[in-house]
């Protein structure tokens, strides 16, 4: 099947490559030139892991092309994706401005009856919006479908091939069954749904997700006050088939691209229906407090921290991505910079040129070149690279050995046998009395 996907962030570029993948005859649309050019070389503008190889692949085999012309990418589509960015705007309200305008000029182009796909995520009501605008200025029939993503950065082609389910949202019979066709190839589970609920689904998906990493990081903080290990009791709670344990790892809030957005989101939704929804204001409110606990502990072993080098490990705001949207590390290195710190901060894939730092930050090249004469280190991104440091390139490197764990990732036993100073999120008890010692 002939297939155009307008946008080449994480959402579009995924889900066209992996369409091509499949068999499907695609053509990816972006209206950033630079982008479509690195892109028709088989470089791609996001950072994750397999989609390099998967686009010179499907490159080579001829069912994958990329270009700035709507029309030429509508020209032979059946099916027409819209995976156009909708970011949170500044009163927290979703932005739809990009999504419209794509919207807009995919109707004049349309040149035969085609399918319409709501890949973006986007406010309940956009799928019946769409498709009113598209029966007024559309020259051909066009059937809109929503149809909304549940891929992880960094394992976003993992969950395109092996996701849970796929979610369709239409009531019209002849679309679902075009577009059960489509994905039939993957051979995930197919949820039908009515365009509403799809829309809805994707909201709730995450907002749940993010409730379970705030209320752990909750229980982090009340094991830190009693003197009990969250890692036991996320164990113990996990192993509960009702619970499960993904997304009970205790740390420093959530960040990224989607949960900000999508608790956000759902909570402009809720308002926009007079509905108060005060358990997702909690879940915001607590995140936003969990980004802070890092520099509170820092400060609460130090002091005074003017002057002093401060190493930051870990940029992105999760591993395998070089995604800083609402990344913790941002909101921490600017709290830092606010007390006079002088801060080094290191990222394998995050780059100094990605960035919009206060000017006297430094991007380190390297783990060492952070750590080196450093008063104090914050692990902030579990990437495997900073996984694996060891307690003793602490004590050679540091000039003062405090490392505070915002993720839990190294050997508190390894650390303290060392006389490195330790403190992790909610590992209470001996830990942090042999830690005070």
């Amino acid at each position: 099947m002939n297939i155009a996907i307008v946008g080449t962030g994480y959402v579009g570029l995924v889900t066209g490559v992996g369409l091509a993948e499949i068999g499907h005859n695609v053509t990816c649309i972006d209206v950033v030139e630079t982008k479509i050019m690195k892109l028709k070389l088989g470089i791609s503008p996001i950072y994750e892991p397999g989609i390099e190889s998967l686009i010179l692949k499907n490159m080579a085999e001829g069912r994958l092309d990329f270009t700035t012309s709507f029309a030429e990418g509508a020209k032979h589509a059946d099916v027409i994706y819209l995976a156009v960015g909708t970011p949170t705007g500044s009163n927290g309200e979703i932005e739809m401005k990009y999504f419209n305008q794509a919207a807009v000029e995919m109707a004049s182009v349309i040149s035969r009856p085609t399918i319409i796909v709501i890949k973006s995520t986007v406010p309940v009501g956009t799928n019946e919006a769409l498709q009113h605008l598209m029966d007024e200025q559309a020259a051909f029939e066009v059937s809109v479908v929503s149809n909304p993503e549940f891929l992880r950065e960094g394992m976003a082609i993992h969950d395109l091939f092996h996701g849970d389910r796929i979610v369709i949202g239409t009531t019209d019979k002849k679309a679902m069954n075009i577009m059960m066709d489509v994905n039939q190839p993957f051979r995930i589970p197919i949820v039908p749904t009515t365009p509403k609920s799809a829309e809805l689904i994707k909201y709730a998906s995450n907002a749940f997700l993010a409730t379970k990493i705030s209320f752990i990081n909750e229980i982090a903080n009340l094991c830190e006050l009693v003197g009990a290990d969250v890692q036991e009791v996320s164990l113990g709670m996990g192993l509960d088939k009702r619970i499960g344990a993904k997304f009970l790892q205790a740390g420093i809030g959530y960040g990224g691209s989607c949960f900000p957005k999508d608790t956000l989101g759902l909570l402009q939704i809720a308002h926009e229906y007079g509905m108060t929804f005060p358990l997702l204001e909690e879940v915001i409110q607590a995140n936003a407090e969990q980004q802070r606990v890092l520099v509170s502990k820092l400060l609460g072993r130090m002091e005074i921290i003017r002057g002093r080098k401060i190493a930051i490990l870990g940029i992105a705001f999760k591993p395998n991505t070089d995604d800083v949207r609402e990344a913790p590390s941002l909101k921490i290195i600017e709290e830092l910079v606010s007390h006079g710190a002088k801060v080094y901060a290191y990222d394998p894939v995050v780059k100094a040129a990605s960035l919009d730092l206060p000017s006297d930050v430094v991007v380190a090249n390297s783990i060492q070149e952070a750590l080196t004469g450093a008063d104090a280190a914050l692990i902030v991104t579990e990437w495997s690279e900073i996984r694996a440091i060891q307690a003793e390139d602490f004590k050679k490197w540091m000039k003062q050995a405090y490392v505070f764990d915002g993720r839990n990732c190294l050997d508190p036993d390894a650390m303290l046998s060392l006389n490195v100073y330790y403190e992790a999120i909610g590992r209470g008890g001996e830990m942090k009395e042999l830690a005070v010692k």
